[in-house]
């Protein structure tokens, strides 16, 4: 019986140490498969990363232009400005009476509202340029999105699609099944 007995605990020594070698392998094997796809993950984000890197470089250098041209017309409006002013200084200088005076005082304020209107239309211009630019730039780093999500979609009402027809319980007729009914009903016609 102890024969028996330590047979049995042998046995059982042996399989437990195989199941021991088993879990380790495994636990060693999952360890490799995860870290194999961990560093897939990894070098796919690398794409998206520069992706991202090249976008925001667009950006930047989409607002660094508009913020230059939009100090260029502050500058201009700003000149504009201080040479009409100093225009008007000479002109109410020269003005022999008052009637002189204030017509050219009218004419300086219809010109300076039609700059300034020119000037906000050139302002909106430059902004306009640049929600475009940056539209193009969120538009293309969209596209693969927006192309896997499709394809993905396609995919999706494929399946259900095969799965309404398993339902219904057969295929789609196809064009012989119609023509049998066609034949079909033309033979009851001719019957009655």
């Amino acid at each position: 019986m102890l024969n028996e007995l330590n047979e049995f605990l042998d046995e059982q020594t042996k399989g437990l140490r195989d199941m021991a070698a088993n879990l380790r392998k495994t636990r060693v094997d999952a360890a490799r498969k995860a870290a194999i796809e961990s560093a897939a993950r990894i070098k796919a984000l690398n794409s998206r990363v520069r992706g991202l890197a090249r976008s925001g470089v667009r950006l930047t250098s989409i607002s660094h232009g508009t913020v230059q041209s939009l100090i260029e017309l502050q500058s201009e409006i700003v000149t504009t400005a201080l040479g009409d002013a100093a225009t008007q200084l000479e002109r109410i200088a020269h003005t022999g009476n008052v009637r002189e005076l204030a017509r050219e005082q009218a004419e300086v304020l219809q010109a300076t509202r039609e700059r300034i209107v020119h000037d906000v239309a050139r302002a909106m211009r430059i902004l306009r340029q640049a929600a475009r630019d940056a539209r193009k730039v969120a538009e293309h780093e969209a596209e693969p999105v927006v192309a896997k999500a499709k394809g993905k979609i396609r995919k999706a009402k494929r399946t259900v699609r095969k799965a309404e027809r398993t339902l219904r319980g057969a295929k789609r007729p196809g064009r012989g099944a119609k023509r049998k009914t066609t034949t079909a009903r033309r033979r009851r016609r001719a019957a009655r």
